[in-house]
């Protein structure tokens, strides 16, 4: 059983909270209960949740642990004053030494998406997503010069989670073009790619996983084979050799390492924070 809490208390989606709260807990082999206390924006709601913080404290008799990311300093200072926990204020922590350092006051602004409508580079992200959507899977080449990203590889290798990762965290307009029998047989790129070269990006598969988790979608099929997948794996990575295209195996890195070395790799110009 966890033998203590942690909770993301935040006025808005809590997004930034947890990110960097995880990232620090990570570090540490600790049996740990998570607790997400979005849209905490308000004096009522700050009360009820320094209650679950205090009764937390109660039952695990350990003062849990709270990450914070309020801008309302009304809401926080209720929290400060009354909860039993370790609180980690991440605005009190960095964006107030920045403030002194650039000589600027912060927007304070509550939460990440408060003023989508608004913003110029969320509207972008949203373009992105829906340009990554209509060319996945070489669904549509048209306005393929229009990507930021292409990426290329056997079916199942990453390309569509990796796509959308690129476009959702990033704004950027990421296709995604599955290599088929048909092109091994060529032994060249399709044509529709070779205009786009510098935007090529290739992911590979052990054959081994690759037969996994194509079995998973259709069991006992040539297509899931571990021989096809070892002729498809090896095909592909000699085409990607033989065009000159920077790739990388899939096979034990996450879509956030893989997306990293793409953008260490491509320096596509624009990003989207």
């Amino acid at each position: 059983m966890p033998n203590r809490t942690v909770f993301f208390v935040s006025d808005g989606t809590g997004i930034t909270a947890e990110t960097f709260g995880n990232a620090i807990l990570n570090q540490f082999e600790a049996n740990l209960h998570r607790v997400r206390l979005p849209f905490t924006d308000s004096v009522d709601k700050a009360h009820t949740v320094v209650r679950q913080i205090n009764h937390a404290a109660m039952i695990d008799n350990k003062r849990p642990i709270v990450f914070l990311t309020l801008a309302n300093t009304e809401v926080l200072r209720v929290i400060s004053d009354n909860c039993s926990g370790m609180l980690m204020d991440m605005f009190g922590t960095f964006v107030h030494p920045l403030e002194e350092e650039l000589g600027l006051k912060s927007n304070h602004r509550i939460g990440r998406f408060s003023d989508s409508s608004k913003s110029e580079e969320y509207q972008s992200r949203i373009e992105a997503i829906n340009f990554s959507l209509e060319h996945d899977d070489g669904q549509s080449n048209r306005d393929l010069e229009g990507s930021d990203v292409i990426l290329i590889g056997v079916s199942r290798s990453g390309k569509t989670p990796t796509s959308l990762y690129l476009a959702m965290q990033y704004g950027l307009k990421a296709s995604n073009y599955p290599l088929i029998p048909e092109d091994f047989e060529r032994q060249d790129l399709p044509a529709v790619l070779k205009a786009q070269r510098k935007k090529l990006f290739g992911l590979t598969i052990q054959p081994e996983r690759l037969s996994e988790i194509r079995n998973e979608r259709r069991p006992n099929s040539k297509y899931a084979s571990l021989a096809n997948c070892r002729h498809e794996v090896k095909e592909a990575e000699a085409m990607m050799r033989r065009s000159g295209i920077r790739w990388l195996s899939t096979t034990t890195k996450s879509i956030e390492e893989i997306s990293t070395t793409i953008l260490q790799e491509l320096r596509p110009e624009r990003l989207t924070y």
